[in-house]
């Protein structure tokens, strides 16, 4: 079993920054990828980036320039550097695991305000 442990959501005015991170621990045979989703009410969970154990990433296009993913394979962490917030990107946002099967975490408020 492999849990992730989520934190440094929170509230913050548009144009600041934000920088979650996601620990994982248990037993991980082998870490794939990780990477965040985000879903906003009434709206789909949708991927906002993710990171390969190669460092390869796929960052969505609505973040593209303004977000980046890193990881430390040491720590079996990931970070999402949100930079120049914007109202829109207020969601829950989720850490995801893929190893020998895919885990998620209990997600974290992320609220921009304007």
């Amino acid at each position: 079993q492999v849990q992730l442990v989520e934190s440094g959501g929170g509230w913050v005015k548009a144009g600041g920054p934000l920088r979650p991170s996601c620990a994982a621990s248990g037993t991980i045979l082998s870490m794939n990828a990780m990477g965040w989703y985000r879903q906003a009410p009434g709206k789909q969970r949708e991927l906002v980036a993710m990171i390969t154990s190669g460092g390869g990433t796929n960052i969505a296009d609505s973040v593209k320039g303004r977000f980046t993913i890193s990881r430390d394979n040491a720590k079996s962490t990931v970070y999402l550097q949100m930079n120049s917030l914007k109202v829109e990107d207020t969601a829950v946002y989720y850490c995801k695991a893929w190893t020998n099967r895919i885990y998620w975490g209990q997600g974290t408020q992320v609220t921009v305000s304007s």
